[in-house]
């Protein structure tokens, strides 16, 4: 079999494969056989209907037809295997050559034009200069964090008054659409002002005490009134605030290891510190990823803004979206801006991935998959047996290859603060105890789930 490439665009290619007699064969005598066990011919058993037979029922153009069909799709990934290109689209197929049914020879041409990963060029992208914030850890911070880690160990205690922020109520909700209940729930807990629940309900029981009422109006989110304006009632039954312990020798040793709160207060201090640079190194990694954007043109076939686009909105319809995820122009055009730019992240960072030969170990394939198990709370290894028969393994491998491609760029680039100082990013892009073969792994724990390179193809 022949094929070659033709570009028609940075991101539009054209396949011209050419498969001899010799190799379409094979399908022919396939073909004989499928048909012979789908006709019925007198005096002879199914499936042993000699070819000649065959060719006289239905014809030696309607087996080589069938056998065409057969084995398209294995000579078109055979093309795509020996000239590298990398489908982005459904391949359009254009048989121009078939051999002449009543001949044994003869040679089969076709013709594929499909949407392809465009190739780039690469800078020299070492020693890219960002700048962040400075990290400057406050006593604020340690107050801050100390009052958290004292709201554990708090307790909630009735309170004669009305209700108010970060106050702690017990309430009954009943919502009506157009005069008619749709909902209802009681005993429900809720902090004012976490807005976990219903949009406008915070401002609905700030002022009410317990015993009293209010109505408000919003949208529903789930069920079969999804995305309706619904009236609802909200009655608080208790009012109730936390009250925190102090924060005292007793304290550090009840919440902590430490046996002073003056120790608790010094080490609340370095975690406080190591939260900035962890915040550093997320700015630091946006910006340097904004600059490889900059950079490097990204041709983007619109097939994939397309189909990206349409699929978004069609899930979205299928799953009742709230309001903000109607279909608008405005909004499609959101969702278009969001696909360019993950489809150039990605194209970008494989590049980069490659160009480093940056590979991925199982521990840490198996330390993605852990981490993003947890995010949707489910059991790892459930997780990983659901991905593993949907196929998303090879994508999950490509995610973590392009975080260690950019923790890579990120390595090299040149950090500073806001005032001008070096900022040291090494504990950021390489974990602790790693090795010198793994020194550009991330670390799970320190890379937030909103990557900018997320998004798959």
């Amino acid at each position: 079999m022949k094929s070659a490439v033709e570009n028609l665009s940075p991101t539009r290619a054209k396949l011209n494969v050419e498969v001899p007699f010799d190799e379409l064969k094979p399908n022919i005598d396939a073909a004989y056989k499928a048909v012979a066990e789908q006709i019925q011919v007198p005096g002879f058993r199914k499936g042993k209907v000699p070819a000649a037979l065959i060719d006289q029922r239905v014809g030696r153009g309607y087996v080589l037809e069938t056998a065409i069909n057969e084995g398209l799709n294995g000579w078109y990934q055979q093309a795509v295997a020996e000239t590298g290109i990398r489908p982005l689209s459904r391949p359009e197929v254009e048989i121009s050559e078939v051999p002449d049914p009543a001949s044994t020879d003869g040679t089969l041409k076709f013709s594929v034009e499909l949407d392809v990963r465009p190739e780039i060029e690469l800078p020299d992208y070492a020693g890219l200069k960002v700048e962040v914030a400075a990290a400057e850890t406050s006593d604020e911070d340690v107050e801050k964090s100390l009052d958290e880690l004292r709201g554990r160990f708090g307790t909630l205690k009735p309170v004669d008054r009305p209700a108010q922020a970060d106050d702690f109520l017990t309430i009954d909700l009943t919502a009506t659409v157009d005069g008619e209940e749709v909902d209802s729930a009681a005993g429900l807990s809720y902090q004012v002002g976490s807005g976990t629940m219903l949009e406008g309900l915070d401002e609905a029981v700030t002022g009410l005490s317990a015993g009293e009422e209010s109505v408000f109006e919003t949208k529903l989110a789930g069920g079969e009134h999804a995305g309706e304006t619904a009236s609802v009632t909200v009655k608080v039954g208790a009012v109730k605030e936390r009250e925190l312990p102090e924060a005292d020798d007793d304290f550090a040793q009840l919440a902590s290891e430490f046996d002073t709160v003056a120790e608790l207060r010094e080490d609340l201090a370095k975690q406080a510190a190591q939260s900035k640079v962890v915040t550093q190194g997320v700015e630091a990694r946006d910006k340097v990823l904004d600059k490889l954007v900059e950079l490097i043109e990204v041709p983007v076939p619109e097939s994939v803004v397309t189909e990206q686009v349409e699929a978004h909105f069609n899930q979205a319809n299928g799953g009742h979206a709230e309001g903000e995820d109607h279909d608008t122009e405005e909004h499609r055009a959101e969702v278009a801006a969001n696909t360019q730019r993950a489809f150039k992240n990605e194209v970008i960072l494989d590049a980069i991935a490659d160009k480093e030969e940056i590979g991925v170990s199982q521990s840490e394939l198996i330390e993605y998959l852990v981490t993003t198990a947890s995010q949707y709370g489910m059991d790892p290894n459930q997780f990983a047996q659901i991905m593993d028969q949907s196929g998303q393994v090879p994508m999950m491998v490509g995610e973590v290859r392009r975080r260690k491609a950019l923790a890579a760029v990120l390595g090299q680039a040149e950090v500073t603060d806001s005032e001008g100082n070096a900022v040291d990013l090494s504990e950021f892009v390489r974990p602790a105890g790693a090795g010198a073969e793994d020194e550009t792994a991330e670390a799970a724990d320190v890379v937030p789930s909103d990557d900018p390179a997320a998004v798959k193809f």
